[in-house]
Order: C-alpha cells, then sequence, then structure tokens
C-alpha cells in the first residue's frame, strides 16, 4: 500500500479536482478537511471518491458522546477509508464514535495538532512537552477502542512503541529543505514513515507546487 495520502483542503471542488487528477499515479489516498467538506458537503466528498483513491475524510469531531455517534453514522453512506475525532473529547465519545462507524472505517483519534508546540499547550493549561501529552492520549484512545491516532513525525515513534498494532496517521510533513509554514514539529516523509507511521500526509509541499503531479511524484520515490 502507498501511505502517501494528499491533503485537498481547497473550498475549490475544481481546483481539487484537477489536482487529484495530477497527482492520482504517485498517491495512496486523498484527505479531505474541514474546509473542503464546508464548502463541498458529501457530494463533493462523493465526487472526489470517484478517483478511486481510499478518502481519508478529516473533521476532527469533538461534541458529546451522542453527537458524535449520531454525526459518524450520518457520514457512513460516504464509506471514507479514515476518520478522525479529537481524543479530547473522552473515552465515551471515543468509543462511539467506533461504534458508529461502519466496518470499512478506521476511526483515529488526533491528539495534539501539528500547529502547536509545549508553549502553545501551556496556554490551554497542559503542562510538559507534546509528546507526554499525546502518549496520554493515545493510551485513552487505544483503551476506548479506536484504531488508532494522529500525531506528529515528532511522537511517532514513542506512539508506535507504546501501540504496536496501532493505525498511525502523521500528518504536517516537509521534505528535506522545505519550508515549514505554520508546523511547528514537522520531519521528512520519509522520517516519519521510518519511525513508525502508517499514512504519511502532505499538503502544502504538493498542492502549492508549481508542478503538484512531479511534487507527489519526488516524495513518493524517497519512500
Amino acid at each position: 500500500m502507498n501511505p502517501l495520502y494528499v491533503a485537498l483542503d481547497s473550498p475549490d471542488l475544481a481546483r481539487a479536482i484537477d489536482l487529484a487528477e495530477a497527482v492520482r499515479p504517485h498517491v495512496g489516498g486523498v484527505k479531505l478537511g474541514l474546509e473542503f467538506f464546508a464548502a463541498n458537503g458529501p457530494a463533493g466528498v462523493r465526487a472526489m471518491a470517484e478517483f478511486g483513491l481510499p478518502v481519508f475524510l478529516d473533521l476532527k469531531l469533538h461534541d458529546i458522546p451522542n453527537t458524535v455517534a449520531k454525526a459518524v453514522a450520518a457520514l457512513a453512506p460516504l464509506a471514507p477509508a479514515i476518520l478522525t475525532v479529537h481524543a479530547g473529547g473522552g473515552r465515551a465519545m471515543l468509543a462511539a464514535a467506533k461504534a458508529a462507524a461502519p466496518p470499512g472505517t478506521r476511526v483515529v483519534a488526533v491528539t495534539v495538532l501539528t500547529s502547536l508546540d509545549a508553549a502553545d499547550l501551556a496556554e490551554t493549561g497542559v503542562g510538559g512537552e507534546a509528546e507526554a501529552h499525546v502518549l496520554r492520549l493515545a493510551a485513552l484512545a487505544r483503551n476506548a477502542g479506536v484504531d488508532g491516532v494522529v500525531c506528529s513525525g515528532a511522537e511517532v515513534a514513542a506512539v508506535r512503541r507504546a501501540w504496536p498494532e496501532g493505525y498511525l496517521v502523521v500528518p504536517g510533513l516537509r521534505p528535506e529543505g522545505g519550508a515549514t509554514d505554520d508546523q511547528k514539529r514537522p520531519v521528512t516523509p520519509r522520517a516519519a514513515l521510518d519511525a513508525g507511521a502508517s499514512v504519511l500526509v502532505v499538503g502544502r509541499p504538493i498542492t502549492g507546487a508549481e508542478d503538484p503531479g512531479k511534487a507527489a511524484r519526488e516524495i513518493a520515490m524517497t519512500l
């Protein structure tokens, strides 16, 4: 399986379709985030599914257990390969999300956003380094019965050691020498894969490139 997923987080469906067409030979799936879903809804997800690539629906659901379960059930007809919820929603919410998901959908819990570091966490009342909090949330997610977690490449090796069978999704990746943008804990796709990632998510280094297909191919060749 090709672990490389491209993040097509654009409200413009036509642009997302053009990007998917360009990168399809070089990626293993497409990630559709909140920006895409807010603009295009279920119809947009269905349009992207027509490319035949697995769809990672990255909505980061976070609410009371009943509401999240009903949202997951409402999304079930779209048959996403991966669906995100926030680990911070707690054990009952995570378990409810997994129970409501269709059999073919992996539910993964977002731990600490890749745009945050220890200083940002401290402002929210979470002390210590990001890795310690990621490991706490990963343990919670595992005990709740979801399939895995989303974490940065800086923590994926530690999470893999703690959860050998977990499905570990790593976003915020940047090629060697590339701009970090708003990512505070980035690593390269190859480093994340070597550290134990199951899925690698790359967005702007591909979608913002002059030739997205070439950029995706070059990243894929490093894996």
